[in-house]
């Protein structure tokens, strides 16, 4: 089941045989997912920071989490899964962040250095996203850009926060889709589906 608020989360265990440890989110993601059973430690990554950052590595008692994953089907691909996040940005040669929508899908908290969303939980059964409309500035986005490693957000109206449990994208124009920080594909529809207690990681 996945979290409550206000509910412990996870339980300390013996550290499992065949224990990997894993840096990276687009490397824990394609592991969680690759139908081995070998579990999982999360030893670095911006999952890694949003679940606290311990590091596993020669611990005898370990944390055993579950967590949520992101099914991601852009166009008419075959699915994909994230652990932490999704972004949607134009291309680029097209002005990627500066210009045209941005659009940040969180099941961590951070990406790299920016603290994008406070309530991000990857088990509360929800994804966050922020997204920034085509409208918002360029002197707009460099403060936005500023404020984001130390979680100094400041509302404003063309900046939309929505939490959700399923949502599609559409756009005009082909996106660039990185999933879990790893270049994914450029698309026009991005569907996101939450799958909750999808898999389970170690701390």
């Amino acid at each position: 089941m996945t979290i409550e608020p206000g509910e412990p989360w996870g339980t300390t265990v013996d550290r499992p045989d065949k224990l990997r440890y894993l840096v990276g989110d687009a490397v824990i993601a394609s592991a969680l997912r690759d139908g081995s059973a070998y579990p999982v430690a999360v030893a670095g990554g911006d999952l890694h920071r949003t679940i606290g950052g311990r590091n596993p590595v020669g611990r005898e008692k370990v944390l055993k989490l579950p967590i949520d994953l992101l099914r991601v089907t852009l166009d008419d691909r075959e699915p994909q899964h994230a652990c932490a996040h999704v972004l949607i940005q134009l291309p680029t040669v097209r002005g990627g962040w500066w210009r045209g929508s941005v659009i940040m899908i969180m099941n961590a908290e951070f990406i790299g250095d920016w603290h994008v969303v406070a309530r991000g939980h990857p088990n509360d059964g929800r994804a966050e996203s922020c997204a920034w409309n085509a409208d918002f500035g360029v002197r707009q986005r460099w403060g936005a850009r500023r404020r984001l490693p130390g979680n100094q957000h400041v509302p404003h109206p063309q900046i939309e926060t929505r939490s959700f449990r399923k949502r599609t994208w559409e756009f005009d124009r082909a996106m660039q889709i990185s999933v879990d920080g790893a270049r994914a594909a450029s698309a026009r529809r991005v569907e996101i589906i939450v799958e909750p207690d999808a898999a389970t990681v170690y701390a």
